[in-house]
């Protein structure tokens, strides 16, 4: 059996299954005072930790609006382009991943938060990534305290865990036409 590590190694050099990818789990970076250390992403001993983006939809209810998934207002968000996002108590954020993936017909994968910020009371909400689905993961960032939370860009926000299948799936995400198949940027709820 290979080990998950060079799995993902070779998927994600051989077949893009990650773009951009890191070979190894980072936690530290240069910065302009020297090393600063970072909330770690890159390829872990058995997933990948993932990175959020600069780019972020905070959630207002400025307008009083009800939350449909049918129906939902674009204007419930504030976009914000920063290297740091302060969700509001009680409330939420969406964001995108660093990485854009394309998951082989044979797997399928789980998305959770990384403990430093679960820890913090940060939940990190993403369904699987389905068989030959491929884009840039949405991530919906909940914050469950009564105070403001910060959550910092281009650093790890989730790991991502990789279930190979022996037998390819007889219907990919792909195949059905998926509604958020090739998605590029944050993609809020389609009908």
């Amino acid at each position: 059996m290979i080990r998950p590590d060079r799995w993902i190694r070779r998927m994600a050099v051989e077949h893009g299954m990650i773009e951009p990818y890191e070979p190894a789990q980072v936690r530290e970076v240069d910065g302009e005072s020297g090393p600063q250390r970072v909330i770690s992403y890159g390829t872990s001993s058995y997933g990948y930790d993932l990175r959020v983006s600069d780019e972020f939809k905070v959630f207002t209810n400025v307008y009083g609006s009800v939350v449909d998934p049918k129906g939902f207002q674009e204007s419930s968000f504030v976009d914000m382009k920063s290297d740091v996002c302060i969700v509001p108590p009680n409330s939420f954020a969406l964001a995108r991943s660093v990485e854009y993936f394309r998951i082989p017909r044979n797997v399928l994968t789980i998305c959770l938060g990384k403990s430093t910020y679960a820890r913090c009371g940060i939940i990190v909400n993403v369904t699987p990534f389905e068989p030959e689905w491929e884009g840039h993961v949405t991530l919906e960032i909940s914050n469950t305290t009564p105070l403001p939370a910060k959550i910092y860009a281009n650093e790890g926000l989730a790991q991502v865990i990789f279930f190979e299948s022996d037998e390819e799936c007889d219907t990919s995400y792909r195949d059905r036409g998926g509604k958020y198949q090739a998605q590029r940027g944050i993609t809020i709820p389609r009908m």
